[in-house]
C-alpha cells in the first residue's frame, strides 16, 4: 500500500480520520503537511508518503478497509439514453441495444459502456463482423506458428478456408480439417463467436439455427453474440466493478486474454459512459 499526494479512496479518508482531518478522501497539500508531521513526531521519515511502515504504525498493521462496492443501478433498456449515442455509435447498433440488453442482463449504463466498448474496439468500429484470416505465409508463421511447421504454411496462405479448417478443425466442437467446420464456424459477430459448440450453444439461448445458418451471427445477431460472450463468460460482474481504469482492464483481459488495444477500449469507454451516464 502507499498514499501520496494525489491518492484517493476509502483508504485516504481513514487516514484523515486519523488525523483529525475531514475525510473527503482526496490525498492533498493538506493531507500531506498532517502525514509529515505525524511522521516527525513519531521517529520516522517525514516525507509524506504513508508506505506500510507509517501505516502499520498508524493503525497497528490493520489491513486497510475495502471500499465499499455500491450496488449497480438497475433500469429498464428504454430507460437507456441510446439517442445520446448517435454519431458515436452506428444506427444499425443502437436498433439493437434495446433487445440486447432485455435479453442479456444488460441492466445500466455502466454495463453497456463497457460492452460497447469492447465490441467496437473488437470489430474495428463495429466495422467486422466476421473473422479475416487471409494470412499471408509471415501472417500464418506468426499467430498459428504450431499449426504450420517446416514449409505448410506456403499451401495454406490466403485461403481462408483452408487456413481456418487447419487451424480450428477438431476442436471447439468442430469436426476435423477435412470437414470444413473450422471455417464453416469462424469467428463472427462484433466479439467472434468461434466453433460449432459456441454456435450451438448461441442457438439454443437465441431460438433460430445459427448452426445451420452460421452467416445470421454476422448479419442479424452480431450484437447479441457478443453479449452472449459477455454474459456465458461472466463479465457483467467485473464490468459492476466500475468506470476507473483499472475495471477496463480488467474486462478487456477477459475479453482479450492480454490489454491489446486497452487504451483505444479505455477512451471508448469514458466517452460511451459520459453518453450514458
Amino acid at each position: 500500500m502507499l498514499l501520496k499526494n494525489g491518492s484517493r479512496g476509502e483508504e485516504v479518508k481513514q487516514l484523515q480520520t486519523l488525523l483529525g482531518l475531514s475525510a473527503d478522501g482526496i490525498f492533498g497539500n493538506g493531507t500531506e503537511a498532517k502525514v509529515k508531521e505525524w511522521q516527525a513526531a513519531n521517529g520516522l521519515t517525514a516525507d509524506g508518503i504513508v508506505g506500510p511502515g507509517t501505516w502499520g504504525k498508524m493503525f497497528g498493521n490493520a489491513t486497510p478497509a475495502p471500499a465499499p462496492v455500491a450496488a449497480p443501478v438497475t433500469i429498464p433498456p428504454s430507460a437507456f439514453k441510446l439517442d445520446a449515442l448517435k454519431g458515436h455509435v452506428p444506427d444499425a447498433v443502437i436498433a439493437q441495444i434495446p433487445d440486447t440488453a432485455a435479453k442479456f442482463n444488460i441492466t445500466n449504463p455502466l454495463r453497456l459502456a463497457h460492452f460497447l466498448a469492447q465490441c467496437g474496439h473488437e470489430s474495428g468500429g463495429f466495422k467486422s463482423v466476421s473473422e479475416n484470416l487471409n494470412y499471408s505465409v509471415s501472417g500464418l508463421l506468426r499467430v498459428f506458428p504450431k499449426y504450420f511447421p517446416g514449409n505448410l504454411a506456403e499451401s495454406y496462405a490466403k485461403n481462408p478456408a483452408k487456413i481456418a479448417s487447419r487451424v480450428y478443425g477438431s476442436r471447439m466442437g468442430n469436426g476435423d480439417e477435412a470437414t470444413g467446420e473450422g471455417y464453416k464456424y469462424r469467428g463472427r459477430g462484433y466479439i467472434q463467436l468461434t466453433g460449432k459448440s459456441n454456435y450451438t450453444n448461441f442457438a439454443k439461448f437465441i431460438g433460430e439455427d445459427t448452426v445451420a445458418n452460421p452467416d445470421l451471427v454476422a448479419t442479424k445477431y452480431p450484437l447479441a453474440s457478443a453479449a452472449f460472450f459477455f454474459d456465458s463468460n461472466k463479465l457483467w460482474s467485473i464490468c459492476d466493478k466500475g468506470a476507473d481504469e483499472a475495471a477496463v482492464t480488467a474486462v478487456t483481459k477477459r475479453v482479450n486474454g492480454g490489454t491489446i488495444g486497452l487504451a483505444d477500449r479505455i477512451k471508448h469507454f469514458n466517452e460511451y459512459y459520459n453518453l450514458l451516464k
